[in-house]
């Protein structure tokens, strides 16, 4: 089968690029409103894009070219928080997906404990095993309706024992990934190969 891109409409693309780019990692992103209300919303087009100084990237599209509450948040207070959330949080994250009004906290409306953060105003998830706080770095716009969100994390919250020897034990972290449609996935089966070293100043 082959498909032209121009033969699709944008539900259609949206639907065969979240079946074909699996399993995502999900950036689960609070940010704050101008008036103090927290927004929680979860996004899986979601990576790393540099590691000095550390920046995650999160791709964000516009709703019938309409703005959502989290990228209209992300641009009037330049920070967010991305919370990675485990297995246990995953009812609270697939419905904080969910279209709310304005001036309706998904935080309240679904019960997700909250902490303050350390260097930006906008709180984390108090049950999330990692929440990464950001600064806004830049937004670069991708086609008609889609633009990129980079952060600079300013600061790692960790799950005491999640990390051992610098690195995250990623069992441990249980954390959901998103695939096509309303369905999600955990690690399942971990397969380790032979490491292959890297020298830090070839990495980004």
């Amino acid at each position: 089968m082959e498909i032209a891109p121009e033969t699709l409409n944008v539900e259609s693309t949206y639907k065969l690029l979240t079946g074909c780019v699996v399993p995502r990692p999900i950036a689960w992103v609070t940010t704050l409103s101008d008036d103090g209300r927290i927004n929680a919303a979860p996004f899986s087009a979601f990576t790393f894009v540099s590691t000095k100084p550390p920046m995650v990237g999160i791709s964000i599209g516009k709703k019938v070219g309409v703005m959502k509450d989290t990228p209209r948040n992300m641009l009037a207070r330049k920070e967010f928080t991305v919370n990675i959330g485990d297995l246990g949080l995953l009812d609270q994250l697939h419905l904080s997906a969910q279209e709310y009004p304005v001036d309706v906290s998904e935080v309240e409306e679904l019960d997700i404990e909250v902490l303050p953060a350390q260097r930006i105003k906008t709180p984390r998830i108090a049950k999330a095993p990692v929440a990464l706080e950001c600064i806004l770095n830049q937004v670069v716009s991708f086609g008609e309706r889609t633009s990129f969100y980079v952060g600079e994390i300013v600061n790692f919250h960790i799950r005491d024992g999640l990390l051992k020897n610098g690195k995250i034990e990623t069992m441990e972290l249980n954390p959901v990934c998103r695939l096509g449609g309303p369905n999600y996935a955990t690690l399942g089966e971990i397969i380790t190969k032979k490491a292959i070293f890297v020298s830090s100043k070839d990495e980004g």
